[in-house]
């Protein structure tokens, strides 16, 4: 038996998502430990986490005997052999999105971790935004009565093409798959499965080899959501729009956790996610009024996963949640594909109660 009982944490990829979100929330949990870190560049690794191993072979630490939990934040198309690898060697598997390239490795994987008992989760790390948690308390509250329209937008502005893999040609690569699974989550979250999805994709910057422009609808009875993504809004775009029966809600700015990050600001410190854009709140009568906004903190993520692991047997929500964010993917890249909106192809017992 280990004395020390905390969770050995594999991380492969120190890219912009491993070295921004989650070597900083990972080492923000005290029941999780950092172990190993899969990069081809060490000295990088090193210099902001000295103590941790560094090995350039991805597949070794999805396999090491050294971890328990094995964290993947590499390009898209590495997710699921990657996954596969760590699930077939026993361990626990986060992922960041989006969880697979289509619907068929998304199962695979499902299927993997549920004959194992391994945990298995998307980094939907957004379901700890401070703007996602205030929109969805004041739904549940029912400040504007039943929803009828809902629009979510990750809109900023990047009116250069960069270089990078996730706006090349390659498999995996455009908005759609980088925001969108956010886009579908938080969604879902909020109204369950929808009976269709439409959506348009384009390449609207000169020089794009990715979709960099993403809308989707989602139907619903009686309600529409709309999920729209694009890399040249300057500004003027809430980042949600909420219209019910009794009123209307508007939710401007976006959640600031990603910009702190990035400054180095550490998970929990002073500031930490707090958001001093209250919502407006329109009634019947023509009258606005604000309320606070709730703080984010995307700590939650791997707290809650270290809290499941902690649990016996593994809850397999997670893996079935991803399966369903990973339908809605697909159904949308078919329907802007040829025009026409798609249902959800998901067994019975993918759809959940």
């Amino acid at each position: 038996m280990r004395a020390d009982r905390r969770i050995r944490v594999g991380l492969i990829g120190y890219g912009y998502s491993g070295r921004t979100f989650h070597a900083p929330l990972i080492g923000s949990v005290a029941d999780l430990d950092l172990r190993l870190v899969g990069s081809g560049a060490p000295a990088r690794v090193l210099a902001d986490l000295p103590d941790v191993a560094v090995v350039a072979d991805p597949v070794a630490v999805a396999t090491s005997e050294a971890v328990d939990l094995v964290v993947i934040a590499t390009p898209n198309d590495t997710h699921a052999p990657l996954a596969q690898a760590a699930l077939a060697a026993g361990k626990h598997v986060v992922v960041d999105k989006p969880f697979t390239l289509d619907l068929a490795e998304a199962r695979s994987l499902a299927d993997a971790a549920r004959r194992g008992g391994r945990l298995l989760r998307v980094f939907h790390n957004r379901r700890w935004d401070s703007d996602y948690l205030t929109i969805r308390q004041a739904i549940t509250e029912g400040r504007v009565g039943r929803v009828r329209h809902f629009e979510s937008h990750f809109d900023r502005f990047r009116p250069e093409v960069r270089d990078r893999w996730r706006e090349g040609p390659g498999p995996g690569s455009g908005i759609w798959y980088d925001l969108g699974p956010h886009l579908v989550d938080q969604a879902l979250q909020l109204f369950g499965l929808p009976e269709r999805v439409s959506a348009h994709l384009a390449r609207l910057r000169p020089g794009a080899q990715a979709d960099d422009w993403a809308h989707a609808v989602l139907d619903y009875p009686g309600l529409r959501v709309v999920l729209h993504a694009s890399m040249l809004v300057a500004g003027g775009s809430p980042r949600f729009l909420v219209h019910g029966e009794a009123g209307s809600l508007v939710k401007h700015r976006s959640d600031i956790q990603e910009q702190q990050l990035l400054a180095g600001l550490k998970p929990g410190a002073a500031g930490w996610g707090e958001d001093p854009d209250g919502p407006e709140i329109h009634d019947a009568t023509g009258r606005v009024a604000r309320a606070p906004a709730l703080a984010g903190d995307q700590r939650g993520f791997y707290r809650a996963i270290a809290e499941a692991l902690a649990r016996a047997p593994v809850d397999q929500t997670g893996a079935l949640e991803a399966v369903r964010v990973m339908a809605c993917i697909e159904a949308a890249l078919t329907a802007a594909r040829t025009g026409i909106a798609v249902g959800l192809t998901l067994a019975p017992e993918e759809r959940g109660p």
